[in-house]
């Protein structure tokens, strides 16, 4: 399949990478296809970009965030989203994973009814990861995806595959090995792009897609630049406008106050918003870096149930449901624990009291990362949602003024969860660095918006100084360098995920955390180093 070439501007387009093996991906073609978006959306995005730092600056001089009275008329006024394909009108358990060959075919056959496959906070944005995993989405499209084990095992998709829905890059990431007119094209169009160029008609041809996770936005306008690139592909791609849909990770602070305008400005595919509980947590950590006044404690007592995460969650649902859109619950981290039934059983219960929170709440869906967790969920959706969805539970209980949703929460810091912030921090930098974007680390599996906690509390404890344990020992940065080369040490002599790159996500730690000012991403920095 090929884009028409009347449609395209003939302009350098240069990959600075062996493309051996990937030939057919990046085929003239295609990067053609590539170049026409960077130029379209560029300009946009670093203006859009260059907004996100200046409303930071505002919140580090002490504004907080707040409803927009500019848009008072998009919230109050009625209109729906256009109608959902009938492939996303039940989504109640949705896995997760990146685009690995051999979790894309587990997790299509894994029983839930979407599987959203992940460029973004669980892949390491190789060149040779994103390339590779457009292969396999391209080979699982088309029918023929299988993998062989080094064991000899055969893996093949069976019948009735989940529902395939991709998460590209954010709009702050870059793809460095792709340059159009000498700029650096957004990691964001490659990802998209890649996979819109050599799907979207077979996908159309099938009315399942291309459909479409949105991470990482900020505001209303970040929302309608991905309309517009999405219109324009479907133009270059001779598709129906609308052909593609989005659902909306809304996992910053600031997006929490424009839920309404997000919607709205993707009325014309939006199928529903996502609480991307762990990085909205972090996004709250980084919105707030320079308050002391709303530190929060230990991230194993940041949960769904204190009031600005319950808050938010349900926002989130009676404003998707109002709209018309799913309100799409959060993932839950936990895995399955082999060789300890006590401990594997009790994690198995907080999934269930989780899923039975969101259920009850209204959402009409939720998430989960292992295989193993897919039939836990669905027994308690199905249990509990009879009806493909809930856009009938309109939560018009539901008051959500500024302050709820940006209290504070209480509860302590322990030595225990600081020294476990140093070592998933630590950790999963040290694998993000081999390649690896998700990882298991005590019976969780830890990915870039996990890690992202960690390293952002680190950095607002030690920063803001005079805080103490609950025996009231200082924390402090020896105490803090003294626990960073303690596990760097420990990993570099065992057999984990990183141990080679120990050394290096050590360096970059500290240096993230002795800066003078909390990084905005972990993973901008650290891209520099990935191979």
């Amino acid at each position: 399949m090929a884009v028409p070439s009347e449609k395209l501007v003939s302009r350098p387009i240069q990959v600075h990478a062996n493309t051996a093996g990937h030939a057919d991906v990046l085929t003239p073609e295609a990067l053609a296809f590539l170049g026409r978006l960077h130029r379209f959306a560029e300009p946009r995005r670093q203006q859009l970009l260059k907004v996100r730092r200046e409303r930071q600056a505002r919140y580090d001089a002490g504004v907080l965030p707040d409803f927009r009275p500019d848009t008072q008329a998009i919230r109050e006024s009625d209109w729906t989203v256009a109608p959902i394909p009938v492939p996303l009108l039940d989504r109640r358990v949705e896995i997760t994973g990146p685009v690995e060959r051999k979790m894309i075919i587990n997790a299509l056959n894994s029983g839930a009814k979407v599987f959203m496959a992940d460029f973004e906070d669980s892949s390491a944005p190789s060149f040779a990861n994103q390339l590779d995993g457009q292969i396999n989405l391209r080979d699982a499209v088309n029918g023929r995806l299988e993998y062989r084990s080094p064991e000899g095992k055969n893996y093949r998709v069976g019948a009735n595959p989940a529902q395939l829905v991709v998460r590209p890059r954010g709009w702050h990431l870059p793809e460095r090995h792709i340059t159009v007119d000498g700029e650096t094209i957004a990691g964001a169009l490659v990802d998209f792009g890649l996979f819109a160029f050599h799907n979207a008609h077979a996908l159309h041809a099938q009315d399942r897609g291309p459909y479409f996770y949105l991470p990482k936005l900020e505001a209303m306008e970040e929302a309608a630049l991905w309309n517009e690139v999405m219109a324009l592909a479907e133009d270059e791609l001779d598709l129906p406008y609308g052909t593609m849909k989005a659902t909306v990770l809304i996992e910053t602070l600031p997006a929490v106050f424009q839920m309404h305008e997000i919607l709205h400005a993707l009325r014309d595919r939006a199928v529903g918003l996502n609480c991307g509980r762990w990085d909205y947590i972090f996004s709250y950590l980084k919105t707030f870096r320079g308050h002391r006044d709303r530190l929060l404690p230990d991230r194993g007592q940041v949960v769904m149930t204190v009031p600005f995460l319950k808050t938010y969650s349900e926002l989130l649902i009676q404003t998707c449901h109002r709209r018309g859109a799913f309100a799409m619950g959060g993932m839950a981290a936990q895995i399955p624990i082999k060789n300890d039934d006590a401990a594997n059983d009790q994690a198995m219960a907080k999934v269930r009291a989780d899923k039975l929170r969101e259920v009850q709440a209204g959402h009409d869906g939720t998430w989960v990362a292992h295989p193993a967790l897919v039939q836990v969920a669905l027994d308690i959706f199905d249990q509990h949602m009879p009806t493909p969805n809930q856009l009938h539970v309109k939560r018009e209980d539901v008051h959500a003024d500024r302050d709820t949703l940006i209290a504070p929460c209480s509860g302590t810091i322990t030595r225990a969860g600081f020294d476990n912030n140093v070592e998933v921090a630590l950790r999963y930098t040290a694998a993000w660095l081999e390649g690896l974007g998700c990882v298991p680390i005590h019976n969780l599996m830890e990915d870039a918006a996990t890690a992202e906690i960690a390293r952002a509390q680190l950095w607002q404890w030690l920063h803001h100084g005079q805080l103490e344990f609950t025996d009231h020992a200082p924390i402090d940065f020896a105490l803090f360098d003294h626990a960073l080369a303690t596990h760097a040490h420990r990993l570099q002599e065992s057999t984990l995920p990183g141990a080679r790159r120990a050394a290096d996500a050590a360096q970059l730690l500290a240096e993230l955390t002795h800066a003078d000012e909390l990084g905005n991403f972990l993973t901008l920095p650290a891209y520099e180093q990935l191979a």
